[in-house]
């Protein structure tokens, strides 16, 4: 009986010590979206630099006449004044690096909106993670929210949209304990971009079970054993949370037959997870076709899609290419010590063989882990994340 009583007891003090405790406003869904919270809501934008707490909308016209990386949207409200709209974007010059957003705390990045003008493979983003000097996330913009081939396709998902005309959204969870840093560098030397944005985010306590968000930028399109690396050098402990991959095809026939294979933990020469085949992967079936009209078909879910298929048109668009993604977001690929990540490039030729390919693949791994992470491979020269 005394066992009992006690047993009792320890449950009311855990279930009132769990009644007491406070939600810092993460992991939002809509069973949770009554909650009240301490967390404090913050945006920053060009009409807001700092997120600080009633300092948006301050742009005088006058004052901003002819200023560097201002808008030109200064000009038009100069009848108006302060607190109309003074300067809705900002401009970044070729060559030039520009901090979107420095936030000092502790809190995490709830959601990105942008839309860059000029060629998204030559916007480089960058995020940085409280102290640290190498980025945790350096992706072309287009690639990061899944453009691979510099050619809007409408993305709707659970942690990415891309609306009408080139509205870019990220809606990743994005943690930091310390400080939390961003940057867009334009690597175009012909021509400034226009880049309007805004960063919503919130100052709360996070966690110590909190990982940080990672993102890197892979391409092959002159590898001949046909087996283009995903990701690798993945050191700690942490877990795999999404693929883009755009794929441009060089042969005639169906290109998808290619196994991913997640190789973690110290597996070498075979991986612990192999899967059945490229469309597979990506939560389609039998070549993304649809068997009336007998053409690839398109689609956009909360976690996976084909979301992009650029077909010849006679002219320049030459070739065949593809934009898909998939998002481990129920399913998240859980690592201890280390992660990598394949996929063959794998078709089929005559006599129902398969054919090793030669295929343009760009891909964005996305995960999350404690710090530090292994050092980055060094970003494609600009002449390799072209597009052509």
């Amino acid at each position: 009986m005394k066992k009992v009583t006690l047993l009792l007891l320890g449950l009311v003090a855990f279930c009132f010590a769990s009644a007491q405790e406070k939600f810092n406003g993460l992991d939002m869904n809509m069973g949770n979206l009554s909650k009240l919270s301490d967390a404090q809501t913050r945006s920053i934008s060009p009409e807001n630099f700092t997120g600080e707490k009633g300092r948006g909308g301050m742009a005088d016209p006058e004052k901003h006449k002819g200023q560097r990386n201002v808008a030109n949207s200064a000009l038009q409200a100069r009848e108006l004044g302060i607190g109309w709209k003074v300067n809705p974007y900002v401009i970044i010059e070729p060559g030039e690096t520009f901090t979107l957003a420095e936030i000092d705390g502790s809190g995490a990045i709830q959601h990105i909106w942008m839309t860059p003008t000029g060629n998204w493979q030559y916007s480089i983003i960058r995020f940085y993670w409280d102290d640290e000097t190498e980025p945790s996330v350096e992706v072309p913009v287009g690639p990061f929210f899944g453009m691979a081939w510099n050619t809007y396709a409408p993305l709707n998902s659970i942690a990415m949209t891309v609306n009408p005309g080139s509205a870019f959204n990220s809606f990743w969870k994005m943690p930091f304990r310390k400080k939390c840093k961003i940057t867009v560098e334009n690597i175009n030397p012909d021509e400034s971009m226009n880049l309007y944005y805004q960063i919503d985010y919130t100052l709360t306590e996070v966690g110590e079970d909190e990982a940080y968000f990672h993102a890197q930028y892979r391409r092959s399109n002159e590898d001949t054993n046909s087996d283009h690396v995903i990701i690798d050098g993945i050191k700690g402990k942490g877990h795999y949370v999404g693929t883009f991959m755009g794929v441009g095809v060089n042969n005639n026939g169906w290109w998808g037959e290619g196994e991913i294979k997640f190789f973690m933990d110290g597996d070498k020469d075979f991986a612990t997870i192999v899967g059945t085949g490229t469309e597979d992967y990506f939560l389609g079936s039998y070549n993304f076709e649809n068997k009336q009209t007998r053409r690839y078909e398109e689609y956009s879910t909360p976690f996976a899609g084909l979301h992009q298929v650029i077909r010849p048109d006679g002219l320049y668009n030459s070739q065949q290419r593809f934009g898909m993604y998939r998002w481990h977001v129920m399913d998240p690929i859980r690592f201890e010590k280390d992660l990598k990540v394949t996929i063959q490039d794998l078709g089929w030729r005559s006599n129902h063989r398969y054919l090793p390919q030669n295929s343009d693949i760009i891909t964005v791994a996305y995960w999350y882990q404690r710090e530090p992470h292994a050092p980055f491979p060094d970003l494609p020269e600009r002449n390799v994340l072209e597009v052509n």
